[in-house]
């Protein structure tokens, strides 16, 4: 039995798989966890309005191929419409039942879709509260600085939510459209600034402050130790 483990994560976009392809992947690599990203695919449709009809898709076809890699998914709850789970989500819930209760509504029902592929074994859930640009709060005094603006207005957006995977997620406090609303351009680039700020900070530093995206990586971990 090999001591590493392959995965393939399933991403929302461009920005996510650029994130894992070139900040998250080489952190895990030095843990033996070798992940590549593939966006959700479809004829004529890229990101935005992630359905799990789409993911599904995807899913299979991943999960068919080998039966030896394992299969994650990095999809943003805020703004999904249809999804396992969703209907039968409480009310004034905290970050990490409403994380709870949606992984585990996926887990299952990818369970019953594609047992034949040992879903259960192989398929590891990751519906992100909010949007990749909530990681970037990990760090204040970076974000800040890459944005020219004082630190204190990070700080007091974090003091306020308490942690950066806990930031509102209306409309007008997203974690995008606060990045936004302190961008000079007034449109925040994700994709190349979020990234450049991403790599930074850096994967520990944002496992420290972020619970939620820490628990998603220590699963790849203890699949690591159960074959060393």
């Amino acid at each position: 039995m090999s001591d590493y483990i392959e995965v393939i994560a399933i991403v929302e976009g461009k920005t996510e798989q650029v994130f894992v392809e070139s900040v998250l992947a080489p952190y895990l690599a030095h843990k033996k966890i070798y992940m590549s990203a593939t966006q959700v695919s479809k004829p004529g449709e890229k990101g935005g309005d992630v359905r799990f009809v789409r993911v599904q898709r995807d899913l299979g076809i991943h999960l068919k191929q080998r039966a030896d890699t394992y299969v994650t998914t990095l999809i943003d709850y805020y703004g999904t419409k249809e999804w396992p789970g969703l209907d039968t989500l409480g009310q004034n819930l905290t970050p990490a039942q409403i994380s709870e209760h949606l992984n585990q509504a996926t887990q299952d029902e990818v369970n019953t879709l594609f047992a034949e592929q040992r879903a259960a074994e192989r398929f590891i859930p990751f519906v992100v509260l909010h949007e990749f640009e909530a990681l970037l709060f990990s760090d204040s005094n970076i974000l800040a600085s890459e944005l020219n603006i004082e630190e204190q207005k990070v700080l007091d957006v974090i003091e306020a939510c308490g942690e950066p995977e806990s930031i509102n997620n209306s409309p007008q406090t997203a974690p995008s459209k606060r990045l936004d609303n302190w961008s000079p351009y007034g449109k925040f680039a994700k994709t190349t600034a979020g990234i450049a700020i991403a790599q930074r900070i850096g994967i520990s530093t944002m496992r420290e402050q972020c619970p939620l995206f820490n628990d998603w990586i220590g699963n790849f971990e203890a699949l690591v130790e159960e074959q060393a």
